[in-house]
């Protein structure tokens, strides 16, 4: 697609424009974490499932769980916490 700006015509392929305004739910979120965990490289998922590198270590780094047992939860859910405490 090409965009006239005053007398040049530019090609949107310039931009390098990545961000697709996908939205994607927490259970999808967690199914990707859990795929990472049981071996899975970020590559091989980001490949399949058409989601950034970057985006997955960020889903991992939310979704993985801090501490072991009943007493283990995830970053998000402790910032929630710490935010209920403030």
């Amino acid at each position: 697609m090409n965009l006239l700006i005053g007398v040049s015509i530019v090609s949107w392929t310039h931009f390098n424009v990545r961000n697709t305004g996908k939205k994607y739910n927490n259970e999808f979120k967690k199914t990707i974490v859990d795929l990472y965990h049981s071996g899975n490289s970020v590559r091989e998922l980001s490949g399949e499932y058409g989601v950034s590198d970057v985006t997955i270590y960020k889903w991992v780094k939310e979704f993985t769980p801090i501490g072991l047992g009943k007493e283990s939860m995830t970053p998000k859910e402790l910032a929630a916490i710490q935010k209920e405490n403030l």
